[in-house]
């Protein structure tokens, strides 16, 4: 009888890209995935480790699926994985934990679990990671992520990532267009660009980004693009100049992390840029690419951020001409230098500030699909998950609902903005436009 497997993801985009390509890896052995009401034999969890609170929620997961599948085997990977790997085999039902550098050679410890049946622990030492392992699999969805580059040489004074993924390491240009080239053969429309650091693609290997989104978009059959976050030190002018101009595929959307709009706490965490240098990016974006959507990484409560220079942090924020704030309460992380180099802030008002943030971002946000009401764009329609609508993308990325047309299910077609969705303040109601 065939093992059957449920796979469960925690965190990033590039997280959910590695789950895709662990599935395929699986069924290439054999080994079917469960379907909803069947009970797997096997549970795969995809953990993160960003935050505390990341941590906690894949405890809770893997908890709560040992007591749904008491008989299940839990195989354990990803940066919680990584970085406490005793912590996570102690807890019940794990039966095999793999570090970032085995993620994607699960297939070869599997057997080596299986022949023995009892449990095993792989983790390379983060800063001995030198090898890139690719994925490019979309799962269950409509969109391809593609893995570019992982791991990171920055060394922010609050993240732990470097020590959960590594150094910074990628592909090489010809075999992502290789993948990007499969991904067209499958029919695939969108690839979503991912990694941990992508703008430092190639710099272990002589190549650079800009080069690879060039390459990429000669692509036949790949209609679209999208960066999935960049640094703003790493987004050039020339690059901007490049999609607003030249590209054919990339999407008018930018992903862009600015962490703190406090000149003090940004040199507390250690980036490498100021609240100058960030504005004339989304200046140059707005000046170039009207319509684009711009999202933006901000973290509150940071140490060293104190009333004052959260003021400062939240008024910038404020004054930037952007779609949609991701805000984080910073989280303390057990190693990191940022322990050291402020108060902190209490975790109550932490959340707080996270609130405010997330207030201003729903009324850009609204602002941004209001001013779009009347416009066609083109669309990207998604699997439905509902009964009589679907949703999909914008190439601004506005999410937009419509009426249930099996036919355009991974077809890119004309639709005219209509308005808001009653009730919703980040979902677009729209009408297809046959001829345009």
């Amino acid at each position: 009888m065939s093992l059957k497997a449920s796979y469960h993801t925690l965190g990033c985009k590039l997280n959910f890209s590695e789950t895709a390509t662990i599935a395929s890896m699986m069924e290439q052995k054999g080994i079917l995935r469960a379907e909803d009401k069947e009970t797997p034999d096997l549970c795969v969890v995809n953990t993160c480790s960003v935050t505390a609170n990341a941590d906690k929620k894949g405890r809770q997961l893997i908890r709560s699926l040992n007591t749904k599948y008491p008989e299940a085997s839990i195989i354990v990977t990803g940066c919680y994985a990584q970085l406490k790997p005793e912590e996570v085999a102690q807890l019940p039902g794990v039966a095999l934990v793999l570090g970032s550098n085995e993620k994607l050679r699960i297939s070869q410890y599997l057997d080596s679990w299986l022949e023995n049946n009892g449990k095993q622990m792989e983790v390379t030492p983060s800063l001995s990671i030198s090898e890139f392992l690719p994925s490019c699999e979309r799962g269950d969805r409509t969109r391809y992520f593609l893995k570019v580059q992982d791991g990171c040489d920055y060394f922010c004074t609050y993240c732990t990532i470097p020590f959960a993924r590594g150094r910074s390491r990628s592909g090489s240009i010809s075999a992502m267009v290789e993948m990007a080239r499969d991904v067209a053969r499958k029919g695939g429309k969108e690839i979503v660009i991912t990694g941990v650091n992508i703008g430092t693609f190639g710099k272990d290997h002589g190549e650079d980004f800009f080069s690879l989104i060039k390459a990429l978009d000669k692509v036949n059959g790949i209609e679209r693009y999208r960066i999935s976050s960049i640094e703003p030190n790493l987004l050039t002018d020339e690059i901007i100049e490049w999609i607003a101009k030249e590209s054919f595929a990339f999407m008018p959307h930018f992903h862009i992390p600015l962490q703190s709009g406090s000149d003090k706490v940004l040199k507390l965490m250690n980036r490498r840029y100021d609240t100058a240098l960030f504005a004339s990016r989304i200046e140059k974006i707005r000046q170039l690419i009207p319509d684009a959507f711009i999202g933006v990484d901000i973290i509150a409560g940071a140490r060293g951020e104190t009333p004052e220079e959260w003021q400062k942090s939240y008024e910038f924020a404020k004054s930037l001409d952007v779609e949609k704030f991701h805000a984080f309460p910073y989280s303390e992380r057990q190693g990191t230098k940022a322990l050291i180099l402020g108060e902190s802030v209490p975790q109550q008002e932490r959340y707080k500030r996270v609130s405010q943030l997330n207030s201003l971002s729903e009324e850009k946000t609204a602002e941004f699909i209001e001013r779009n009401v009347g416009s066609v764009r083109k669309v990207l329609w998604e699997k439905p998950t509902g009964i009589d609508t679907m949703h999909g993308l914008t190439d601004n990325y506005i999410r937009v609902e419509s009426p249930l047309d099996p036919n355009l299910i991974n077809k890119v077609s004309f639709v005219e903005i209509l308005s808001l969705k009653p009730g919703q303040k980040e979902l677009a109601l729209g009408r297809h436009i046959n001829n345009v």
